[in-house]
């Protein structure tokens, strides 16, 4: 097939696919002359589209890295959002106690109804753990020794995430005037790393359920500081080899209780947890033994 184009024939053969135009020849970069068409079958097309291959690859390859890495984000964002909740029977059950004022809401509030708090606790919930399945076990201590509880919402429902949390929910309340700080699990850990920043806010005392001090807190010298760890004996997750290792970073005067049969699971009411133990005593056992706990300890404030 022959194409007249500016007074010039120039003649296009189809082979298969590929198309080639023998053009008339033009003058290459060094000065002869060179087609297209010999540059193709010479090879000098195919150097010249390698080496624009060659430096698209690092973009291609960035693509597809930042493509992963947003996936990674977004699988982690939709895993912690996944929150264990808080089981319906245990929750209603202690809403609708008369000992007890309970609001739920971005920070779940306990106080007693016979009498006006004593102390204050903010509480930090368990990795990914609804703030509402403490509820069931914080009734019967705020009810019996005057504490005024708050359960924060934590960001995608990991205290690591909010640590200082204590900060303002302590300063949005006048009273009481006495405060301590605690948490479930990571909870606790958050807790005891805040109060290792030694924060302005005056703080009695520490809580630890199922959980320890992390080593950047440095408690181990802060005789001013009360602190009550309860463990479980059937805890699969902080097991009682993992809060005796970390005893020494607490003060020496703690407060340790390992409760007999209780596992990781029981310090909330949220179901079973995965790589817990089975427990060897009821729900309602541990409840009452963690009470017994903190009753003792704030009589002795």
């Amino acid at each position: 097939m022959e194409e007249i184009s500016g007074g010039r024939r120039n003649r296009i053969f189809c082979h298969g696919p590929y198309l080639e135009l023998f053009a008339p020849p033009r003058a290459g970069s060094d000065g002869s002359d060179e087609s297209y068409g010999n540059r193709v079958r010479r090879g000098t097309l195919g150097g010249e589209m390698a080496q624009t291959g060659s430096r698209s690859l690092p973009r291609r390859v960035g693509r597809v890295a930042a493509g992963l890495l947003l996936l990674a984000v977004l699988a982690f964002v939709v895993w912690a959002s996944l929150a264990r909740t808080a089981t319906p029977g245990p929750l209603e059950a202690a809403v609708d106690d008369p000992a007890v004022e309970v609001e739920l809401g971005s920070v779940v509030t306990l106080r007693p109804s016979a009498s006006d708090p004593e102390r204050g606790v903010v509480f930090y919930p368990g990795a990914r753990v609804h703030r509402e399945a403490y509820v069931a076990t914080w009734a019967p201590i705020a009810a019996e020794t005057d504490t005024l509880v708050l359960i924060p919402r934590m960001p995608l429902n990991l205290a690591v995430f909010g640590r200082s949390r204590a900060d303002t929910l302590i300063a949005e309340h006048d009273e009481p005037d006495e405060w301590w700080v605690g948490g479930h699990s990571l909870g606790g850990a958050m807790a005891a790393s805040w109060l290792g920043t030694e924060p302005e806010t005056d703080v009695a005392g520490l809580l630890l359920w199922a959980s320890f001090a992390t080593d950047g807190a440095e408690l181990a010298e802060r005789e001013d500081l009360h602190v009550l760890s309860v463990s479980g004996e059937r805890d699969g997750l902080a097991t009682p080899d993992d809060i005796a290792e970390r005893r020494s970073l607490l003060p020496e005067g703690a407060v340790m209780v390992e409760v007999e049969g209780m596992n990781h699971a029981q310090f909330g009411r949220y179901g079973a947890q995965r790589g817990d133990l089975t427990p060897t005593i009821s729900d309602e056992q541990a409840t009452r033994a963690l009470t017994d706990a903190h009753v003792e300890v704030f009589a002795d404030r």
